[in-house]
């Protein structure tokens, strides 16, 4: 019989991970198809935990179905793109006009897109660590080199501008900020945002700004919208329903294109090209930007004191610190903790391993921290969605756990 060869993933594909979604989540997959209720701390998808898009959004899309069985324009529908203009217009950028906005399949498909248009093989990006983690995936699946800066744990998650600018090399073509921060929801303060723009100005980068959580800031915390501090660098802001406006299904994201774009004509044909090949964004998710942006944002009654996110952001917080061995920075932004066991008390080998072992006796599913391309395995991301009685009964589960694991390691010493 004649031997045919099998079928093998692309090789580009082996320096690719995105492990939010990888082997633990298909196990607490098998563990629901066996009958087990789990509860997902693992993923910022707010549907499941009540939290609903404005009605007046919801309204709005269903009227405007029956024009949205065609294509729109590749870059997305004029009014939508006018809507983020203006909503750019309003935080100080004047010349914003819809010539600058691309919509798309929410800001993960920009992000595909503006690196796709980018990155020759080696191309350097510089890319927070921790990361929301599609950043360098992505940059791994187009050839290029993802180099992480680290984000400092003892001075609020913040990153040391120094420590970026060391990893410039003559390679290097763009400076990736994600600010709020997923997933240690840190908002950084306007002196290290200036000082992140200059190292971008000074080595000719392009800058690359996820704000998906630009309004989700707690306790005076400001998310500033970078492209306002840098007129003179050309910058890709990227946003979108997802968070804010709780409509992550929709898949309605944009990117505002700023700075000076004559010294990026080649790069912007590139990005038209990628936009082209993708036809165009889903259309009735389109038709909920202008409404979402405009009028009463129903955001601000969540994230005030009382409201339900910042209940329980504060309710995570306090609970995990009562837990012996347990360290966590308050989050000023964002939807996440990010807590380190202390490793003289834990001393875990894998990450990976004690979430899916945490999934398998409590099922309670949280991410590992190096899958967000952290630097040890000390940590682990918590979601805060959940309402309170049930945030706190999850992180009970959770210093139950750790018990049992204090207890064992105990155990164990004594041998």
């Amino acid at each position: 019989m004649e031997q045919f060869q099998d079928f093998v993933q692309a090789n580009k594909l082996r320096s690719v991970r995105y492990d939010v979604r990888g082997p633990i989540a298909e196990e607490a997959a098998r563990l629901e198809r066996a009958g087990h209720r789990i509860t997902k701390l693992n993923i910022g998808n707010l549907a499941p935990f009540g939290f609903s898009a404005p009605e007046s959004i919801m309204q709005d899309m269903i009227r405007h179905l029956p024009a949205s069985q065609g294509y729109s324009e590749s870059a997305g529908i004029y009014s939508a793109r006018t809507a983020v203009a203006q909503y750019y217009q309003d935080r100080g950028m004047r010349d914003a006009v819809p010539e600058d906005i691309y919509l798309g399949n929410g800001v993960a498909e920009l992000i595909t897109i503006t690196l796709q248009a980018l990155i020759n093989p080696l191309d350097e990006i510089l890319i927070p660590a921790p990361d929301y983690p599609l950043w360098t995936g992505l940059t791994a699946l187009y050839q290029g080199v993802p180099v992480h800066y680290i984000c400092d744990e003892s001075n609020h998650w913040w990153p040391d501008p120094e420590e970026v600018e060391s990893k410039v090399t003559d390679r290097t073509k763009a400076l990736v900020v994600i600010n709020p921060n997923n997933p240690t929801g840190a908002v950084y303060p306007k002196e290290i945002l200036e000082a992140l723009v200059d190292i971008a100005r000074r080595h000719n980068l392009i800058l690359m700004a996820d704000e998906i959580y630009e309004k989700i800031t707690y306790d005076g915390a400001e998310a500033i919208n970078m492209c306002t501090l840098a007129d003179d660098v050309f910058t890709i802001t990227y946003s979108g329903l997802s968070k804010t406006w709780r409509a992550a299904g929709f898949r309605s994201g944009w990117c505002y294109i700023s700075g000076p774009q004559y010294r990026a004509k080649s790069y912007l044909e590139g990005l038209q090209l990628m936009s082209n090949l993708r036809m165009c964004p889903n259309v009735p998710g389109q038709h909920a930007i202008q409404t979402a942006l405009g009028g009463y944002q129903s955001i601000d009654d969540l994230i005030a004191p009382g409201g339900r996110l910042h209940e329980q952001r504060q309710v995570a917080y306090d609970r995990l610190r009562e837990i012996e061995g347990v360290q966590v920075e308050q989050m000023d932004g964002a939807m996440y903790l990010f807590p380190r066991l202390d490793p003289e008390i834990y001393p875990i080998e894998s990450d990976e391993a004690f979430v899916i072992e945490l999934l398998r006796q409590q099922k309670i599913l949280v991410s590992h921290g190096r899958a967000f391309n952290w630097i040890d395995d000390q940590h682990f991301r918590l979601v805060t969605l959940p309402a309170v009685a049930e945030l706190e009964s999850a992180i009970e589960g959770i210093s139950d756990f750790l018990a049992g694991y204090r207890d064992a390691f105990s155990a164990a010493r004594v041998l």
